[in-house]
């Protein structure tokens, strides 16, 4: 990768403004080897910040909103989340499963994201034991700055990798490995070379935050034992998997109220929110925001006329009692659902994601609950032959969402049980498309409520090359050691 980091670049990050260049603009007027670079333990904070921020904010235009663009784009390649109508456009080429493999569309902006993720995170790696400070700073910031950074690569690897195969060589094309800010172009690693990188960082990660953090937003022991649980289970290393999610989880509270899972999906207040973001009115992006897409109260055209739905084969697969069902409205009314004023309703239209108001789209977002790592520890020790041990954990977890929960089912039936738990829980939370590869199943919309002319595509085979998102032809043209995917 010809890994452009620009002066300027740096200061808008510091400042929590957004760059004036393209991120992958391969002839920038000044640039600086961000490697080498001396920051003051000031900067370094100011940057961390922006690492923060960047997880919510504009970048090119009003379908770029940081991880929550990502979220929404992995959920609409899944077969969970359901448009009830075409509305103006955003997002419609994504869940027809066109954007992603679009050189010069959709598939550039994860790519710029996370690798600007990964641009401010090494200038903290590698800039950090230049600094004066207290010790005990300088590691939360370092630990913090890996965390970014295996996390970025673990979602590009999979985006634009294939899959992980325990037990292979795993010696397809992953993506560039950029350690330190460089000018000079990279190859493409191999999927297991990056996962060999970020593994390191999260075990490095995992020895330095032993502080507190300032709240939420901010990374720390459990947030990177939770991210070591879900590559463990990408990797289908089950008991890995199931020791970090536990571990992870630890201190945490779930939901079990009405009440709870009434704002439950709203405020980073839940006891269960392991990580997320929470913006603030003078933070709003207006119509460029995850809640301008997937809130059921935001008046934007996109929710008036696109109300976003679970499937209904997935809805009824709850128990009649299961708390989680007063997320979704099979059959809406004014009394029973919230819109936007003037707003369309749709069957089994969302109620989980709410808006300040509706004519606010600033609100909570998360990324990282206690509520997956229950179900990662279930679905490890499932598929690792512990099944009494999953039954244990996965009863004590669905009996916060159905009281009187008991399952006599065993084996793969089982296993589905669990995963259709996962996939009620995270709908619209950015799990489906990752869990689809990583499983290596089809996609398949049939028999559900996705209207065909809509959606277009309603299968995809599994291990089709589909299931890659092509580079971006900006990363083409400015690194002549990068290959295009199939």
């Amino acid at each position: 990768m010809k890994y452009i980091f620009q002066a300027s670049f740096l200061l808008a990050i510091l400042s929590l403004s957004s760059c004036t260049k393209e991120f992958l603009d391969t002839k920038p007027t000044t640039s600086v080897d961000a490697g080498s670079a001396i920051i003051t333990v000031e900067n370094a904070k100011a940057s961390l910040n922006g690492i923060h921020r960047s997880m919510y904010m504009r970048y090119n235009d009003q379908g770029t909103f940081g991880q929550g663009t990502i979220m929404i784009n992995a959920d609409a390649l899944g077969e969970d989340y359901v448009f009830s109508g075409q509305s103006n456009g955003w997002f419609l080429t994504a869940y027809r499963w066109i954007d992603h493999r679009s050189a010069t569309g959709g598939a550039y902006f994860p790519y710029q994201f996370y690798y600007r993720i990964i641009s401010n995170s090494n200038v903290i790696i590698n800039g950090i034991d230049k600094t004066a400070g207290l010790p005990a700073d300088k590691n939360n910031m370092l630990g913090q700055a890996l965390t970014y950074r295996a996390w970025a690569y673990f979602n590009l690897v999979q985006l634009y990798g294939k899959r992980f195969v325990k037990g292979a060589a795993n010696d397809g094309l992953g993506v560039p490995l950029v350690l330190t800010n460089t000018t000079s172009p990279q190859a493409r690693a191999t999927v297991a070379e990056v996962y060999t990188q970020l593994n390191n960082d999260l075990n490095r990660a995992a020895t330095l935050l032993t502080t507190a953090r300032a709240d939420k937003s901010n990374l720390n022991l459990s947030v990177v034992l939770g991210i070591q649980a879900r590559v463990a289970l990408t990797q289908q290393d089950w008991a890995t998997a199931a020791t970090k999610a536990a571990a992870a989880r630890t201190g945490y509270t779930l939901m079990n109220t009405a009440a709870q899972f009434a704002d439950g999906s709203a405020s980073w207040t839940n006891p269960e929110w392991m990580w997320g973001s929470s913006q603030i009115d003078d933070q709003t992006e207006y119509f460029t925001a995850f809640l301008a897409y997937i809130s059921y109260n935001f008046n934007s055209t996109n929710i008036r006329t696109n109300p976003k739905c679970i499937s209904s084969a997935l809805y009824n697969t709850m128990a009649a009692t299961d708390l989680r069902r007063a997320l979704w409205v099979p059959s809406p009314t004014s009394a029973n659902s919230i819109v936007p004023p003037g707003g369309g309703r749709a069957a089994f239209m969302n109620q989980k994601f709410k808006a300040k108001s509706d004519a606010n789209s600033v609100g909570d977002m998360p990324y990282m609950r206690a509520a997956e790592m229950f179900l990662i520890e279930a679905e490890a020790k499932a598929r690792n032959s512990d099944e009494a041990g999953a039954k244990t954990v996965f009863t004590t977890f669905m009996q916060t969402r159905v009281p009187s929960f008991t399952t006599a089912n065993t084996g793969a039936a089982f296993i589905t049980e669990i995963m259709n738990s996962r996939r009620v829980e995270l709908w619209g939370e950015g799990f489906r498309f990752f869990d689809l590869k990583r499983l290596d199943q089809p996609l398949d919309r049939t028999g559900s409520n996705h209207n065909s002319a809509l959606a277009v595509s309603m299968t995809v085979p599994a291990g089709d090359n589909l299931w890659q998102w092509v580079i971006p032809q900006s990363e083409i043209n400015a690194n002549p050691l990068v290959k295009q995917n199939d």
